[in-house]
């Protein structure tokens, strides 16, 4: 509990915290002023960057390439989609059937073949994360909501076991240098809300914030004629009100129709009983497999009520060397793909009946793609030149195909997309761009960042 017995300045500003995804009560009356100032260059849309830890193949997703030769083409096959003469690779087949809901690029390359994070976080996000861009524009929390507008969700979202691998080749939670305010909120990282945040707020923990609350009420009459707290006490019970009900119902799956929770639930594709051992890594697909699902639920619900941008990653699964650290292809994409395809076909279903694809975007890719030719022990390795890309929702252009491939799968043959393009696509669904130009008080380098950008083709 903080010291209110002094009245200092410094106590009030420090008093702000309250756990709201760092935020200070200065800052969000600071957002609200802003947001009055002009029209706001924030659209009502919502960003969930599924991460395809790993690299997974462009061939065993969306671009089979059947009629090559056989250590070219899918290993698992080829599946036909809803549009017409468009095949994805066998494992998806509730993807195939949804494949008017979405658009596939066939023509994207994320530059080279190092297992890092890009586009999610790369020199063209000035190393942070791609959310905390958006959250320097928004505000850590939403004023009317206390949302977390940047959140990130991983595997086991709350057991801390499972991030050293997936933070070895990056960091999700970098902000770069717009300040750690705006990193991405974690559930279950530690610190203020976020420690006591188990997907549900512990009664005792809010009567806690209660009693500071109402400490901050004594603050408030020494200071009620400074100015200084002006509108302070909506904030104080909006703050309160939203922790007890917006944000821990918005953690809370149990609030959801069970038939939906089972609809998404990928944990039965668990391979218990026939995964290999051999394989180093086993245990990150079955990780992969056991909250893939759920964790794309716990998205929608998050942009539902207010996030803005949630990253989401699967736990380092798609990197299918087929050596003694990771699985064949075959044997991978029944591991990884198969979830995949199961959640995602899921998320599509569910945006799709709330009437929310206009404004939600999905965005599923990895850091690179897989090589044209698989290697002798039936996997494929690194290759940056070609990756398959996935967009679904946020107002796009939907049902279609861009850019194609060369004849070997191996790199753009027509409309080449890079990070830069998918960047650009991300930030024009989010920002009027024109009122984000003339808007004052950010630094220049963010706005050339956000604004720079082409679109990709054929999508916007």
């Amino acid at each position: 509990m903080l010291n209110l017995t002094h009245h200092s300045r410094r106590n009030f500003l420090r008093i702000g915290s309250l756990g709201l995804g760092g935020m200070t009560l200065t800052d969000m009356m600071g957002f609200q002023a802003m947001a009055k100032s002009r029209k706001s260059p924030l659209k009502d849309k919502s960003v969930i960057f599924l991460f395809m830890h790993g690299g997974p193949s462009q061939f065993e997703t969306f671009d089979p390439k059947m009629d090559m030769p056989s250590d070219i083409r899918s290993a698992t096959g080829e599946i036909k989609t809803t549009i017409p003469g468009i095949t994805f690779g066998s494992t998806f087949h509730r993807l195939a059937k949804l494949a008017d809901k979405f658009s596939v690029v066939r023509s994207f390359s994320t530059g080279d073949a190092s297992h890092d994070i890009k586009p999610i976080m790369c020199k063209d996000t000035l190393g942070a994360n791609m959310g905390s861009l958006y959250s320097r524009v928004a505000g850590p929390v939403r004023p009317n909501s206390a949302m977390p507008s940047n959140v990130a969700l991983y595997p086991q979202a709350v057991d801390p076991a499972t991030m050293p691998p997936i933070l070895r080749f990056g960091d999700f939670n970098s902000s770069g240098d717009l300040g750690v305010a705006y990193a991405p909120f974690v559930p279950g990282a530690g610190g203020g809300l976020q420690q006591d945040m188990k997907l549900n707020l512990p009664t005792q923990r809010l009567a806690d914030r209660r009693s500071l609350l109402s400490s901050i009420d004594d603050w408030k009459r020494f200071l009620d004629t400074s100015g200084i707290v002006e509108g302070m006490s909506s904030l104080q019970q909006q703050a309160f009100d939203t922790l007890r009900r917006g944000i821990s119902e918005a953690f809370d799956l149990s609030r959801e129709d069970p038939r939906l929770v089972e609809r998404y639930d990928t944990s039965p594709l668990v391979p218990k009983n026939t995964i290999r051992k051999v394989w180093a890594n086993y245990e990150r697909y079955a990780d992969n497999a056991a909250t893939l699902g759920k964790l794309l639920l716990l998205a929608r619900r998050l942009c539902e009520r207010g996030a803005g941008f949630v990253t989401l990653t699967t736990n380092f699964v798609w990197d299918m060397h087929a050596d003694k650290n990771n699985a064949t292809m075959p044997e991978g994409m029944g591991y990884v793909g198969a979830p995949f395809d199961h959640a995602v076909s899921a998320f599509i279903e569910d945006v799709e009946s709330r009437g929310l694809r206009e404004k939600i975007l999905l965005v599923c890719c990895g850091e690179m793609g897989r090589t044209p030719r698989i290697n002798a022990r039936g996997g494929r390795d690194h290759w940056g030149r070609l990756s398959p890309l996935m967009l679904y929702g946020g107002g796009l252009k939907m049902g279609q195909v861009i850019g194609q491939s060369t004849r070997d799968g191996g790199e753009p043959d027509s409309n080449p997309v890079t990070n830069r393009n998918l960047i650009a696509t991300i930030m024009h669904t989010l920002f009027d761009i024109g009122e984000l130009r003339v808007l004052e008080g950010l630094p220049k380098h963010l706005v050339d960042t956000i604004t720079s950008g082409v679109p990709i083709k054929g999508l916007v």
